[in-house]
C-alpha cells in the first residue's frame, strides 16, 4: 500500500536540453507529475527550463525556475519542507544532485525521504567500483575495468589488460569524453581530454563486435519484478546505444539466450534493490554466449522512454507510484485500463528507433560514431515487420525520402572502408554496396552486424530490383501490395518504375501511383498497441499505419469533430521541445472546445506522443501520404499545422491542393512567407 505519511513531493528535473538528454526527462517528469496528482500529493518541481511541458501551469502544484543544484535545493526545501523527493526523472543531473544532497547530509537534516530506489542503491550503480563489486557477490560477468585517478595508472592499467581498450569518465552521461584506444598514443589523447572534466578514468577491455542487448526492468518495494521491454542494438558494441538503431524487441536472440540474460536482469536489480524502473546492458557474445554487464541505470533513460512508447506501457508512471510505496499487483495499467501493471507486455509488432545527428550543421566535425554521443534527437518507427519499421524510420529521420533505397545524393569513393567505420550515413553505405552486388556476408564481415538484419535489408533491395524491371503498366497487384507491406512508399515505388523521370515529378508521380493502388483496393489498415498482442481485449488510443493487414482495429466515426494536430518530428538542432509545448496546449484547447484531439507524431522523447495526450495519437510519419492516409479515414474538421515547426508548415501547401481543411493561417498565406522570393 502507499506510504500515508507523503503529503508533499519534491521533483528534480534535468534542466537545459543538451546531447544526451533531452525531452524524454520532460516526459518521465510530467507522467510522474501526474501519478502524484492523482494520489492527491502537493508536488514542488525545481526545473529552469521554461520550454518544457512540465514547467506549464498546472502540471505541478510550485515551481521553481531554480538550477538543479545542491544549494538551490536546499533553499526550496527549506521553504517548501518536502516529506520525499524523486530522483529518478530528471536524468543525470538530477541524479547527481540527488547524491549531492544525501553526501552534505541536508536530506537527513530537514528529515526528506527518498522515494523509490534509494541512494546506496544510485551510487552503487554509479560508482564503477562498487559497482563491480556488487555484481561479483552474485556471481555476475561485468566488463573488467581499472579506475584510474591520473595519467600513470591510466598507462598501467591499459598495459595489463591489452589493448585495444576503452576509456569512460565516471559521473558523465552520454558516454561524454569516451572512445576507443589500440595504443598508447591514442589513450593519452583520451585519457587527457577524460580527465579535463572527470576526477576518475575507467580503462577497460574493449568487447568491439558482440552484441549490444538491454532489458527495462520494473521492480517494487515487495520484491515484484517484470521486465517491460528488451531491446537489441542494430550496430555491435562500440557505438553508443544512443547513436545506435535499435529494435525492439530484440529479434536474433535465441529463446534461451533471451531468458537467460532476462533472469540475470531480475537477478541484478534485487541485489542492487532498485523500486522503480531501472535498465541493464549487456555486451553479449553470439558465438559462445558468453555476456558482460556494461552497466546499470538506477533511473529513467532515453531507453525507457522509448521502452515506455515502444510497448505502450507507462514505465514513469508506474515508476512514479511504486516510489510511492505500491506493489505491482494494485496499480493497473493506464493504457489498456483493463490489466494489472503486473503483465510482462507482448508485442505483435516491431519497433526501430532511429537517432537523428545535425552533423552537417559544424564545420570539421568528425563524423565517425563512437562510445560518446553525437545524435541530437531519435525517431521511432512501428511496423509488422522489420523491412516495414526500418524503411519508415529512415523517412522519419528526414535524410532523404527513400526508405532503404539508393539515396542518388550519396557519393562513396571506398566502400569497404565507408563499412568498416560507422558515421551516421552507414546504413545507407550499406543500401549502396548492396545494389553493388555485395553479399550479406562480406558486408558481415566488414561491420558485423547480424546476418539477419541484413538479410532483411538484401529483402528490400530484391523488391525494388524486381520493380526496375516493370514499368507503371506492367505493375502488377501483388508486387505493388508486397512492395506496400514491406514499407515502400508511392513514391519510392513511383521512381523504381521509372515514373519520375517520365513526367519529370515527383508529385505527379507519386499521386498516379497512389490512385493506381487505391484502384487496386491496397489500402492502409490502423492498428492499436494494447501491449498484450491482442491476448485481452482492450480499447487503446495509441495507433499505427500498415499495409500489413486485413481490417482496422477501430472503428471511425466520420462525424467531422476531430481535429488533427501535426506534430513536430525528431528533435534536431533549432527544433527540439518548445514545439512539443505547443502540441500539447493545442491538443488540450481542442478537448476543452468539446472536440476529438488527433496526434500524428513520431518521437519517443516527447509528452505529445504520450497516451494520455489526446483522444487518438497516431504514431507514424509526417508524410504527404501518411497524413493523407491519415485523413481518409478520419474525415476530420480540420488539420492544425502550425504549432510543429517546419515539417507540418512544409505540407501546408500539399494538403491545400487536396482540399484538406487547414485551421488557422491559410496555406497560401504560409506559402508567401516561407517562400522568400515571394516573401519579398
Amino acid at each position: 500500500m502507499k506510504d500515508e505519511n507523503i503529503k508533499k513531493v519534491l521533483l528534480l528535473g534535468s534542466g537545459a536540453l543538451k546531447i544526451g538528454e533531452a525531452g524524454e526527462f520532460d516526459y518521465s517528469g510530467s507522467q510522474a507529475l501526474k501519478a502524484l496528482r492523482e494520489e492527491g500529493v502537493k508536488t514542488v518541481l525545481i526545473n529552469p527550463n521554461i520550454a518544457t511541458v512540465q514547467t506549464s501551469e498546472g502540471v505541478a502544484d510550485q515551481i521553481y525556475f531554480l538550477p538543479v543544484q545542491p544549494h538551490f535545493v536546499e533553499e526550496v526545501i527549506k521553504k517548501e519542507r518536502p516529506d520525499g523527493i524523486l530522483l529518478s526523472f530528471g536524468g543525470q543531473t538530477a541524479l547527481n544532485c540527488g547524491v549531492e544532497l544525501y553526501r552534505q547530509g541536508i536530506l537527513e537534516k530537514y528529515n526528506v525521504k527518498v522515494l523509490g530506489t534509494p541512494v546506496q542503491a544510485i551510487m552503487d550503480t554509479e560508482d564503477r567500483e562498487l559497482f563491480v563489486q556488487k555484481l561479483d557477490e552474485i556471481n555476475v560477468k561485468t566488463i573488467k575495468s581499472e579506475a584510474c585517478e591520473n595519467m600513470e595508472q591510466t598507462r598501467k592499467a591499459a598495459a595489463e589488460l591489452g589493448y585495444p581498450v576503452i576509456i569512460r569518465a565516471a559521473y558523465a552521461l552520454g558516454g561524454l569524453g569516451s572512445g576507443f584506444a589500440d595504443n598508447e598514443e591514442e589513450l593519452v589523447k583520451l585519457a587527457e581530454k577524460a580527465f579535463s572534466f572527470s576526477p576518475q578514468v575507467l580503462v577497460e577491455k574493449s568487447l568491439k563486435g558482440w552484441k549490444e542487448i538491454e532489458y527495462e526492468v520494473v521492480r517494487d518495494r515487495y520484491d515484484n519484478c517484470i521486465t517491460v521491454c528488451n531491446m537489441e542494438n542494430f550496430d555491435p558494441l562500440g557505438i553508443h546505444t544512443g547513436e545506435s538503431i535499435v529494435i525492439a524487441p530484440s529479434q536474433t536472440l535465441t529463446n534461451s539466450e533471451y531468458h537467460k540474460l532476462r533472469a540475470l536482469a531480475i537477478k541484478i536489480i534485487r541485489h542492487i534493490g532498485i523500486v522503480g524502473e531501472c535498465n541493464v546492458q549487456y555486451a553479449f557474445d553470439p558465438q559462445s554466449e558468453d555476456y558482460r554487464v556494461i552497466e546499470v541505470n538506477a533511473r529513467l533513460s532515453r531507453s525507457s522512454a522509448l521502452a515506455s512508447k515502444a510497448t505502450g506501457y507507462p514505465l514513469a508512471f508506474v515508476a512514479a507510484k511504486l516510489g510511492m510505496g505500491y506493489g505491482l499487483f494494485e496499480l493497473k495499467n493506464s493504457v489498456t485500463k483493463t490489466t494489472s501493471a503486473f503483465f510482462e507486455p507482448a508485442l505483435d509488432y516491431v519497433v526501430c528507433k532511429i537517432p537523428r545527428w545535425d552533423l552537417s550543421k559544424f564545420r570539421g566535425v568528425d563524423k565517425e560514431l563512437g562510445s560518446s554521443m553525437k545524435s541530437v534527437g531519435e525517431v521511432m518507427a512501428i511496423g509488422r515487420n522489420f523491412e516495414e519499421a526500418i524503411q519508415k524510420g529512415l523517412r522519419m529521420i528526414g535524410q532523404g525520402m527513400h526508405g532503404f533505397v539508393e539515396n542518388k545524393e550519396l557519393e562513396i569513393e571506398d566502400i569497404d572502408a565507408a563499412l568498416r567505420e560507422p558515421t551516421d550515413k552507414r546504413v545507407f553505405v550499406i543500401s549502396k554496396a548492396m545494389h553493388k552486388g555485395y553479399t550479406v556476408d562480406q558486408i558481415h564481415d566488414l561491420t558485423k552486424i547480424d546476418k539477419w538484419f541484413l538479410e532483411k535489408l538484401q529483402h528490400i533491395i530484391d523488391i525494388d530490383e524486381a520493380m526496375k524491371k516493370c514499368n507503371i503498366n506492367t505493375l502488377d497487384k501483388e508486387l505493388l501490395r508486397t512492395a506496400k507491406v514491406y514499407g515502400f512508399t508511392d513514391f519510392q515505388i513511383a521512381r523504381a518504375v521509372g515514373l519520375e523521370d517520365e513526367l519529370k515529378s515527383m508529385r505527379k508521380a507519386s499521386l498516379v501511383v497512389r490512385s493506381r493502388r487505391k484502384n487496386y483496393g491496397i489500402l492502409p489498415v490502423v492498428k492499436q498497441i494494447d501491449t498484450l498482442a491482442a491476448e485481452y481485449p482492450a480499447q487503446t488510443n495509441y495507433l499505427y499505419v500498415t499495409y500489413a493487414g486485413v481490417k482496422s482495429d477501430i472503428t471511425f466515426e466520420n462525424d467531422k469533430r476531430s481535429i488533427i494536430v501535426l506534430g513536430s518530428g525528431a528533435y534536431r538542432i533549432g527544433s527540439s521541445v518548445e514545439f512539443d509545448w505547443c502540441g500539447v496546449q493545442a491538443l488540450n484547447t481542442i478537448r476543452k472546445e468539446g472536440y476529438r484531439s488527433v496526434m500524428i507524431n513520431y518521437n519517443p522523447e516527447t509528452v505529445s506522443t504520450d497516451y494520455d495526450m489526446c483522444d487518438r495519437l497516431y504514431f507514424d510519419e509526417l508524410t504527404f501520404e501518411r497524413v493523407m492516409d491519415i485523413i481518409d479515414l478520419e474525415t476530420p474538421y480540420g488539420v492544425i499545422v502550425s504549432t510543429g515547426g517546419q515539417i507540418p508548415n512544409n505540407l501546408a501547401m500539399l494538403l491545400d491542393e487536396q482540399h484538406v481543411p487547414i485551421l488557422g493561417t491559410k496555406a497560401q498565406d504560409i506559402d508567401n512567407a516561407e517562400d522568400r522570393a515571394k516573401f519579398s
